[in-house]
């Protein structure tokens, strides 16, 4: 895996780029408002830019989606597979759930369980790890890490049932 390079950009957000095999500099500019800039360049001079995109948000989500999904998931997943004791499983939110049409932070799952919610799928789309103000909904498939036990408390929890 190639080493991915961050750089704070003051002003605007921050830059991740890494030198690909065939010869460019391949990366991205995060800005603060959620634009996502795909870059190409020379490895040579990485400022000069040979092709640039700009997507939403959600564009960016689609194409992190095309290129295999979120780093931070399949990291996981793995380490669910090295480390004894970790579980990684997918918890729908239920009809009855008291959190539907409430922001994510208002859980307090971590506080409450010990569980963390790392990604939400919603209608086939991953949400890699969406922050304490992303609504939740109806249907959505919440990928929780904790214990096993915690991931049971943490379905209970979210789904307004009783703790087992």
């Amino acid at each position: 895996m190639p080493r991915i390079e961050e750089t704070a950009l003051p002003g605007v957000g921050r830059r991740f780029d890494f030198d690909a095999e065939y010869g460019k500099r391949v990366g991205v500019i995060t800005h603060r408002d959620g634009r996502r800039e795909v870059f190409v360049a020379s490895r040579e001079d990485p400022d000069a830019c040979d092709e640039a995109i700009i997507l939403t948000p959600e564009e960016a989500e689609a194409v992190a989606d095309m290129l295999g999904g979120s780093t931070v998931t399949r990291q996981v997943t793995t380490l669910t597979k090295e480390i004894k004791g970790l579980a990684l499983d997918w918890v729908t939110l239920e009809e009855g759930s008291p959190f539907s049409g409430r922001p994510l932070g208002e859980t307090m799952l971590r506080t409450n369980t010990g569980a963390s919610i790392v990604a939400i799928v919603r209608q086939g789309t991953a949400i890699p790890a969406p922050g304490p103000a992303h609504p939740l909904a109806l249907g959505d498939v919440l990928v929780v890490v904790d214990t096993p036990a915690g991931v049971l408390r943490a379905e209970n929890f979210l789904n307004g049932k009783p703790a087992s």
